[in-house]
């Protein structure tokens, strides 16, 4: 199921909101979220031509005069993420050779986000080239949700607006009224986000999964640290991708006498083999945000997709309106 937050604008606010310079325009990796906030800025898309020639070249033409103009860009680079990032590099730049006042580009994944630094020798640091390349394509700002790593923010020299997908998250657990709650980190690297989500629950306790890395996408599950014997377990993650430490980490905290698991992310990727993983019963049940569509078939019982839509067209209003951005999380 889907669901909204209920962050919404004042009818006071929205009469001075001015529309004229203000377009929108929707990549292909998510136009159902790109929709929902046109909906909530009560602004239509902006009409686009988006096709792949015979070679599988990728072209973008706008379809509308942008002289002038304040474009928001909204395309979340996810799979496939190669084609998702070349599309939003065309746009920008297309958009900047039609001599738009400003772009923002809308992200609501950052994908290659996870190649942050160097682990070993002769590797790329890609998420700061990812950041090179969307500004020497034509950006002069960047909106994004829930970075993998906050210091991502600091590989661009332009304006960074980084939102968070937790207050709907945390609108949808409260709704829930669950008792005797511990936030759990699934590693020590996310105890920060942990923390911070969960001052949020009423100060819930805080317990740590100790995991060590082998292998890309690979993480051996060693210990918990922390009481959480018959309590209502929430494991708080950036992503769940092929949900092999999450999907171990539940089964640790059963083991450990946790009375049921919830895994909570911003990021639902679900590579292979996530489904079955996700789907096998160890979970009560696993919430993510719409940030990256779920598409049918990597669907389940158990699997509730809340929207963002509320919190990005939120924050582009701001933008546009040069207002407080950071207040929205107060």
């Amino acid at each position: 199921m889907t669901r909204s937050a209920t962050l919404t604008l004042q009818p006071s606010l929205l009469s001075v909101v001015d529309n004229s310079r203000l377009r929108l325009f929707s990549g292909s990796a998510n136009i159902a979220l790109s929709q929902e906030i046109s909906r909530y800025l009560g602004i239509d898309l902006g009409p686009m031509v988006r096709k792949r020639f015979a070679d599988g070249e990728l072209y973008v033409q706008i379809q509308e005069s942008i002289r002038g103009c304040d474009v928001y860009l909204i395309q979340p680079v996810c799979h496939p993420v190669n084609d998702r990032l070349m599309e939003l590099l065309i746009m920008i730049d297309a958009c900047r050779r039609a001599s738009a006042r400003q772009i923002t580009a809308v992200i609501p994944y950052y994908g290659y986000a996870r190649a942050d630094r160097k682990t070993a020798g002769r590797e790329s640091i890609t998420a700061k080239l990812v950041a090179n390349l969307i500004v020497e394509a034509g950006a002069n700002r960047v909106l994004a949700m829930d970075l993998h790593s906050a210091q991502i923010q600091g590989y661009f020299d332009i304006p960074f607006d980084h939102v968070y997908g937790s207050p709907a998250i945390l609108e949808y657990l409260a709704s829930k009224q669950l008792s005797d709650i511990v936030v759990v980190s699934p590693d020590v690297g996310g105890v920060a986000r942990a923390r911070a989500f969960a001052k949020k629950l009423d100060d819930a306790p805080l317990a740590i999964i100790d995991k060590r890395r082998q292998a890309h996408n690979v993480a051996e599950v060693l210990n918990v640290i922390g009481d959480v014997e018959g309590k209502t377990a929430i494991l708080v993650d950036d992503m769940i991708d092929t949900a092999g430490t999450i999907t171990e980490g539940a089964r640790l905290l059963r083991s450990e006498g946790a009375s049921a698991v919830y895994a909570c992310a911003t990021h639902g990727v679900f590579s292979s083999p996530a489904f079955e993983r996700l789907s096998s019963g160890v979970f009560e049940e696993v919430i993510v945000t719409n940030t990256i569509p779920v598409p049918v078939e990597k669907r389940f019982d158990g699997l509730t997709v809340l929207s963002v839509a509320n919190v990005l067209g939120e924050t582009i209003w701001r933008i546009h309106e040069d207002s407080s951005v950071s207040s929205m999380f107060r």
